[in-house]
C-alpha cells in the first residue's frame, strides 16, 4: 500500500512528495535534464530525481484517484495522465499549430541531437516553418500569439527558452524536450502531414479556379 510506504518516509521526503504531486497535477510532465541559462549548460533536474526515487509510492497514490504516472527512462520523461480523460487543457488554434510544428521540428532534429534527446531551435525558425506549411492565417502571426503559445508549452515542460529572462516579443532560443513525444505520437505526425498535404492541394485547386474565372483582359 502506498500509505505504508509514505509513512516510512522521512519528513523531508513527505514534504517533497506533497510538493511534487501538486507540481505534476499542474505541469503534467517532468523532464530529466534542464538547461541552465546562467551557466549555459544542461544538468540533471533535481525534481525528476526525487520523483524517480519516490516513483512507486507516487504511482500507487495517483492510481487510487484515477491518474496514471508513467516514466520513460530512455528519454527521461515522467508524465501524469488522467485515466478518465478529464482535466485536459483546451489550447487555442495557434498554440495547437505551434505545438504540432515543434513536434515536426523535433522529429527532423532528433537524429542530430545529443544523447539528452533535446532539440535546439528558436522562435523565428518555428514561425517560419509554420509559414512554409501554410499554418498561419494570411501568412502572419502576432506577438501575443507567439508569447502565449511559448508560455503555455513551457509551463508543461515541453519547451524551454535558453535565455535567463522573460519570453521576448522579438523571439527566443528554444529547446524542445522529449516530452513532446508523449503528446503527439509518430502516427499523429503522419496524420497531420496527410491533412496538410490535402489542405495545400485544396488551396492550390482553389487558386487555379479563381484564376480561371478571372475575366479576360480587354484589348
Amino acid at each position: 500500500m502506498w500509505s505504508e510506504i509514505f509513512e516510512s518516509l522521512s519528513n523531508y521526503e513527505k514534504g517533497e512528495f506533497r510538493r511534487l504531486a501538486n507540481y505534476l497535477l499542474s505541469h503534467t510532465y517532468l523532464v530529466r535534464d534542464l538547461y541552465k541559462p546562467d551557466k549555459q549548460w544542461t544538468e540533471p533536474n533535481g525534481d525528476y530525481r526525487m520523483v524517480n526515487r519516490l516513483f512507486e509510492c507516487m504511482r500507487d497514490y495517483f492510481w487510487v484517484s484515477g491518474w496514471k504516472l508513467e516514466k520513460d527512462d530512455n528519454y527521461g520523461v515522467i508524465s501524469l495522465i488522467n485515466e478518465y480523460d478529464h482535466n485536459r487543457l483546451r489550447m487555442d488554434r495557434f498554440t495547437t499549430l505551434f505545438l504540432y510544428t515543434c513536434r515536426l521540428m523535433y522529429e527532423e532534429g532528433r537524429e542530430q541531437g545529443d544523447n539528452l534527446h533535446i532539440v535546439p531551435t528558436d522562435t523565428g525558425s518555428i514561425v517560419e516553418k509554420m509559414r512554409m506549411l501554410g499554418l498561419l492565417n494570411k501568412g502572419k502571426t502576432t506577438q501575443k500569439e507567439r508569447l502565449e503559445a511559448q508560455r503555455a508549452l513551457s509551463h508543461f515542460n515541453i519547451i524551454q527558452k535558453t535565455e535567463n529572462t522573460a519570453w521576448s516579443t522579438e523571439g527566443n532560443g528554444v529547446l524542445i524536450f522529449p516530452s513532446i513525444l508523449s503528446i503527439i505520437s509518430n502516427q499523429g505526425i503522419n496524420d497531420m502531414m496527410i491533412e496538410l498535404e490535402e489542405l495545400q492541394t485544396e488551396n492550390a485547386e482553389l487558386e487555379m479556379l479563381i484564376e480561371d474565372e478571372k475575366p479576360e483582359d480587354l484589348e
